[in-house]
């Protein structure tokens, strides 16, 4: 009994630690509606990125296939966020506390994805929002794993509050 707590229980539990992070990798990041991660927000606050994306684009693509099929950005970003996509210009109505988003022709987009870039429209464009919906902060562009690791761990470990991105930014990439 002895050796079997000593040598194979270690060994059973990294073999199952591997299989459960390699099921995460081949799902993928959990991404969910905008709606659904409000909701999942309020029953268990959690904060809240959206890749504001339209169909169309080249580099929001190029990120799908990239950035966010990177295995430390899909158990980090699952961890850690409720992960949204949220296409600019869908049209769609979106309900968002006592308000309405439609798709306005004028613009192009979505109202939601006007008020999250704050009308300037770029894509892609990560958004980070606090556990009650405040806006943390936009950044647009499309950013590799290792730009995009030090922005998550930014925003989910609270960093924002200490540290200016600039700052943070300095201590990460040394520059």
């Amino acid at each position: 009994m002895l050796f079997f707590v000593k040598r194979v229980l270690p060994i059973l539990f990294i073999f199952s630690t591997s299989i459960v992070k390699a099921q995460e990798e081949k799902k993928g990041i959990q991404w969910m509606s905008f709606s659904q991660a409000v909701a999942k927000s309020e029953a268990n606050p959690k904060k809240i990125f959206i890749d504001v994306y339209t169909k169309w684009c080249g580099w929001c693509k190029r990120m799908d296939s990239s950035t966010y099929s990177d295995s430390a950005v899909i158990t980090y970003m699952n961890q850690n966020f409720y992960a949204v996509k949220l296409d600019a210009e869908t049209q769609d109505t979106i309900h968002f506390g006592d308000k309405d988003f439609v798709y306005r022709t004028e613009y192009k987009a979505n109202e939601i994805a006007l008020a999250l870039l704050n009308n300037q429209m770029s894509y892609p464009t990560s958004v980070y929002l606090d556990e009650k919906f405040a806006m943390l902060g936009p950044s647009p562009g499309y950013q590799t794993t290792q730009q995009l690791l030090p922005q998550l761990k930014y925003f989910a470990e609270n960093i924002y509050k200490i540290k200016t991105w600039e700052d943070y930014r300095k201590e990460v990439f040394g520059q």
